[in-house]
């Protein structure tokens, strides 16, 4: 009997007590008439059955599906995809269709979810003519009335008008016919196009198709994210859409900007070579710049210690007051050194060439230049106002009258009256009767020198 209750149990259950395979979950938009204990299978080989059907959440129409994967359908992946099918005939029902997903991908740990994205169910008979409903069916009879007509009809007069003349007055059916003339090139070329599109090496095209499917699996797996990013390029197209004025000039201007790029670029890309070849040149320079840097700390740390308030800083600090003077002195030197010049100019073009000139005084010209004339005479009235031996100076005149009157000019508010042996020879030259014309407005450099004999000689009055 006990044998006969394990043998029972086996045939029922199909399970081994006290074990347990690994369980994963799956998410299906609809289940059809799946059920528990269905199998699961990879490449035809059963290697598992559901355990579990139940509402993936409260507010869903989703299901989840819970199965009991044994060792021989590991190892799955986070890729795995999931698909209900429709058994034989014989068998009847559905089953699950497992694919573990690709190597690469991290594994699918125990209690693992597969999402909605990567699985699908079989589309029933009934849910086919569920959906061609009589207002469908009728508008379906309507679309083909409506293409039928399109493809027989004659086209209205005018019309057409604005077609290849060809094309006019023909239906579309017959237009299409006519298309087929051109059919042959065109399939060549989208030939040669489907040719390229497979690639340059294996596995290209598989290539693109699992990138594809990477990317829009992940757009599928991140909704919201998805979902944002369309509210947000809604909201930039109507912000576009707000500016079309502007952006419609910015567009006209565009080739105008593109035009200016174009030698812009050239120039560039005529720069790169040079660009290139300095980069390999400087290579050795930045290879040896952490060098230099740790060789140049310890200048920068003498360096830092020199302009510490302790050293430059004070210093600078205790030179700031006779800067402030110097910076004075310089501004006053500066307004000082052209009246120097000026003065300087004056002594070389105007004063020493008139003291070099020999003044003509008729009998008396000694034909010395006028300023040895000058310092002579010093030496003249110095020796005129020694007394006899040296320790007196004072100016000596002649006493004594004669029948010459003398008269001066007013001395302490009244003339001085005298009588001279001999007639005065008056001023040589003589005293003007004003004071020659003195210019302060232009430099003296620039004046013409003194005529020295042009003033008048002779006796006074």
């Amino acid at each position: 009997m006990l044998l006969i209750a394990i043998a029972t149990f086996f045939a029922f259950t199909k399970d081994i007590p006290f074990t347990r395979g690994t369980e994963i979950k799956a998410v299906f938009k609809d289940t059809s008439a799946l059920g528990v204990n269905s199998p699961v299978r990879i490449a035809g080989v059963e290697v598992g059955k559901v355990s579990k059907v139940e509402a993936a959440a409260e507010d869903s129409s989703a299901s989840m599906v819970t199965m009991q994967i044994n060792d021989d359908g590991l190892p799955l992946h986070t890729d795995a995809r999931v698909k209900i099918r429709p058994r034989i005939f014989l068998e009847g029902n559905f089953f699950v269709d497992l694919r573990p997903g690709t190597p690469n991908e991290p594994l699918l740990a125990d209690g693992g979810t597969i999402p909605a994205t990567q699985t699908s169910a079989p589309v029933q008979l009934d849910a086919v003519l569920g959906a061609l409903k009589a207002n469908t069916r009728k508008d379906l009879k309507t679309l083909l009335r409506g293409y039928g007509g399109a493809l027989a009809g004659k086209p209205r007069p005018g019309e057409d008008a604005d077609q290849d003349p060809d094309a006019q007055g023909d239906t579309g059916g017959e237009s299409l016919n006519d298309s087929l003339e051109y059919s042959g090139n065109a399939l060549r070329d989208t030939s040669v196009v489907n040719d390229a599109l497979r690639g340059t090496e294996v596995r290209d095209l598989s290539r693109l198709v699992a990138g594809l499917q990477k990317v829009t699996g992940a757009l599928a797996s991140r909704e919201t994210e998805l979902k944002d990013l369309i509210t947000n390029f809604n909201e930039t197209s109507t912000a576009f859409a707000d500016e079309q004025d502007s952006l419609r000039r910015t567009i006209r201007l565009l080739p105008d900007v593109l035009e200016a790029a174009n030698p812009a670029l050239d120039e560039l890309n005529e720069a790169l070579p040079s660009t290139r070849a300095f980069a390999r040149e400087i290579i050795p320079g930045v290879r040896e710049t952490p060098a230099t840097i740790d060789a140049a700390l310890p200048w920068i740390a003498q360096t830092r210690a020199l302009v510490s308030p302790g050293e430059l800083q004070g210093l600078v600090r205790d030179l700031q007051p006779a800067v402030d003077d110097l910076a004075r002195f310089t501004d006053g030197t500066v307004r000082f050194l052209p009246q120097v010049d000026l003065f300087n100019r004056c002594l070389i073009e105007n004063v020493l060439p008139t003291g070099d000139e020999v003044i003509a005084d008729g009998p008396r010209t000694t034909g010395v230049k006028n300023y040895k004339e000058f310092f002579q005479s010093l030496v003249g009235l110095s020796g005129e106002s020694s007394n006899f031996d040296g320790n007196g100076p004072y100016t000596r005149f002649q006493p004594g009258g004669g029948a010459n009157v003398v008269k001066t000019g007013p001395v302490g508010g009244e003339p001085l009256f005298g009588n001279a042996t001999r007639p005065p020879l008056g001023s040589r030259p003589a005293r003007p009767a004003k004071r020659p014309p003195f210019n302060r407005t232009e430099p003296c450099h620039t004046q013409r020198l003194p005529d020295v004999d042009g003033a008048r000689t002779g006796g006074g009055p």
